[in-house]
């Protein structure tokens, strides 16, 4: 059965009817899932598998049967390995339906049917009883229920539902138990991530939002890949500190909870990051200890396993502090049953003033309801923003009109401090509106931009009082865009506008380029592997579950990645291989790119990197993808502020390096569907 479904094109801005299958968004899901990741991460799995052998032999030491609930079962991975250890029967729940199918054809197959019972149910709606779910309560409890921020997924609850009513009294738990660890840091890369700061335009000083109360930002953690922050970049300024625990084995509270933990500052600085990740212990004894720790916390960094399911946690203090080497220090971390978040204060405060644990962070400024942290960064960015004041100063005249076409955009004030007269600005919200007209207002600009909540093709020329646009200005950038060719909204905006344009109009960009290479990647590639057999077991029915949805659509498509996050070796030069010129309309006609491009270097290709460049003017562009040369050993360093496409190969191809063997490439721009259509293959000379 299909169905019509309204989607907004992200590339047009127009909101297209489309015939759908009604399987479309279940496809979707398990096609960009991460069972694989887990799958492939042999030190989860072996520590899983020594904790579940550990707990059920303490069980059987004690003359009972061993009886299992493995909550969030996924694949039934863990279920079968406590069946292996010895256990007498597993309850194993999950609640995503077509996961808990692959799980009872995973355990078909392996020969545990008869003592492994899928229950495709949320853990708290499971029931106990002769006619229940379970017969019995559990004596031995499993979970895989944590995500970067360790209770994000809603361990708390579940756990807390659990021990009341699914599980005996003293029941051994797997993992037995977590901690939390946290580190203060001075780092000025994390922090433009968290507010806007000050920056200098053609030597006059802009202030971001108003003076007062500062804005402590949003509180929701942002989780990265903390490996690929190198050390150089943040200053310690305390210990790595334990800041709490939970015990699994015994009644867990979901309740509000703080926990402090008191240092003496070892350097002096700016308190403005929190960096945190967790341990898994997953025995009483702690001798086997599943860690986030990043890489760089190891003697030899290269022996760090890498995973993409559990990352690392970056928290923004509500307020930047000075602190100096030596003062005494206490870090609070507060949580709900979902979330973190922390609080810096001085000790000697702490128990003279209101004892009220420090509340949730909270916007005020609205900006961080606008721009989200890459895009914080992205504005932060001296180099990309002196890119853009040159470009701008290069086509304003003081007569002029100039329109800006980006959300949240600082492209207007720019023109305005450069001494245009007339900028009008279009913002897709009003949110997003009045967080330009706050910096507007902070640098005694109020009323300097006209701001429009209107669309590109609502624009009339009564808005810009009869006048025509001299200058089109964008970055581009829109809230909207996923993949970096979405941007292309620019061009349709512009083609819209083309009755509004002076003859000559300055577009700013002038055009873009697609670029792509053929790249090596040093772990990404494991999200899309298939794994075939995991610590023994054959999950392949998995693999071909994944497959089926991939093949629905999305294995021909490119997906969104911060590719900073995961290295990766070019194998081919990194080549432009379409233009789209602004300058002009949106063609009628389709736009199509063919070509091949030679390995050049040895390696396994796992896929094709894809991104966008801006061409301000003739010899000032900016990348949003690559943003230096490629190294001699293929090593590339990417955009920390967007995300680049990747098309991951069905199968790795084997790179020799000579260019006897090359990537083909096709491209075709639909200009109908603002969709680019992409295929490429591996060809052997």
């Amino acid at each position: 059965m299909k169905t019509f479904c309204g989607r907004a094109n992200p590339t047009t801005g127009a909101l297209d009817w489309v015939e759908e299958s009604e399987e479309y968004d279940y496809h979707q899901e398990i096609a960009r899932s991460c069972y694989a990741d887990m799958l492939h991460d042999d030190d989860r799995n072996q520590k899983y598998y020594q904790g579940i052998r550990a707990a059920v032999g303490r069980v059987k030491a004690r003359g009972g049967k061993v009886i299992v609930l493995d909550i969030g079962t996924g694949t039934g991975l863990l279920s079968m390995m406590a069946l292996t250890a010895g256990a007498d029967f597993c309850y194993a729940v999950e609640v995503f339906k077509p996961m808990a199918e692959a799980a009872q054809s995973i355990v078909k197959k392996n020969g545990f049917s008869e003592k492994i019972k899928i229950i495709n149910k949320h853990s708290t709606d499971v029931t106990v009883g002769p006619d229940g779910d379970m017969q019995v309560k559990a004596n031995v409890l499993i979970t895989e229920l944590f995500d970067t921020e360790l209770i994000g997924e809603g361990a708390l609850p579940s756990y807390a539902h659990a021990h009341q009513n699914l599980v005996q009294e003293g029941c051994e738990a797997v993992p037995h138990r977590a901690t939390v660890y946290a580190q203060l840091v001075e780092s000025e890369l994390l922090w433009s991530w968290a507010q806007l700061q000050p920056m200098e335009v053609e030597g006059a000083h802009l202030v971001p939002l108003p003076t007062g109360v500062p804005c402590a930002g949003a509180h929701a953690v942002c989780d990265i890949q903390l490996s690929q922050v190198p050390p150089h970049s943040f200053t310690p300024l305390g210990p790595l500190c334990t800041m709490f625990s939970v015990d699994f084995s015994k009644p867990v509270s979901s309740a509000f909870q703080s926990h402090s933990s008191q240092f003496v500052a070892q350097a002096g600085g700016k308190a403005q990051v929190v960096l945190s990740w967790w341990d898994l212990d997953m025995d009483p004894s702690g001798s086997i200890v599943c860690t986030m720790a990043p890489s760089w916390t190891y003697q030899q960094p290269k022996m760090a396993p890498w995973r993409d399911h559990w990352m690392q946690s970056v928290y923004f203090l509500p307020v930047e502090s000075s602190v100096l080497e030596g003062e005494e220090l206490s870090l609070t971390v507060c949580h709900d049953d979902y979330s973190l978040w922390y609080s810096l204060r001085s000790p000697s405060l702490q128990g003279s003033q209101s004892e009220a644990a420090p509340s949730r962070p909270c916007c005020t400024c609205q900006a961080h309801l606008v721009w989200n942290r890459p895009r914080f960064g992205e504005l932060n960015d001296r180099r990309r923003t002196q890119s853009y004041v040159s470009a701008l100063r290069s086509v304003l005249r003081e007569e002029g009109v100039c329109l800006s076409v980006s959300d949240g955009s600082l492209l207007p004030v720019f023109a305005r401090m450069l001494g245009a007269k007339k900028v009008y600005g279009l913002e897709n919200s009003r949110m997003s509106k009045r967080v330009i007209e706050q910096v507007l207002e902070a640098n005694s600009m109020k009323g300097g931009v006209n701001l429009l909540e209107i669309r590109p093709e609502q624009l009339s020329s009564n808005d810009l009082g009869g006048d025509q646009i001299s200058v089109l200005m964008g970055e581009p950038y829109f809230s909207t865009s996923l993949l970096p060719w979405h941007s292309l909204f620019f061009w349709y905006s512009r083609t819209a506008l083309a009755g509004l344009l002076q003859p000559g109009a300055a577009i700013l960009p002038s055009s873009a380029t697609l670029h792509m290479a053929a790249v090596e990647f040093q772990d990404l590639w494991r999200i899309r592997a298939p794994c075939g057999t995991c610590e023994g077991f054959d999950v392949s029915p998995m693999d071909e579950m994944v497959q089926r949805s991939l093949d629905f659509r999305e294995s021909s498509e490119a997906e969104p990645h911060p590719l900073w996050e995961y290295p990766c070796r070019a194998l081919t030069p990194p080549t432009a291989v379409m233009t789209f010129d602004f300058t002009q309309c949106v063609p009628q006609q389709p736009i199509s790119s063919k070509g091949s491009l030679p390995f050049t270097r040895i390696g396994r290709c796992h896929g094709v990197a894809l991104w966008m460049e801006y061409h301000l003017t003739d010899d000032i562009t900016v990348s949003a993808g690559l943003i230096g040369p490629v190294s001699e050993q293929g090593e590339c360093e990417w955009s920390r502020n967007r995300k680049q496409g990747v098309y991951f190969f069905r199968s790795p191809g084997e790179s020799s390096g000579d260019g006897r063997a090359s990537v083909s490439y096709s491209f075709t721009f639909e200009p109908s569907l603002g969709d680019i259509k992409m295929d490429f293959s591996i060809e052997a000379q």
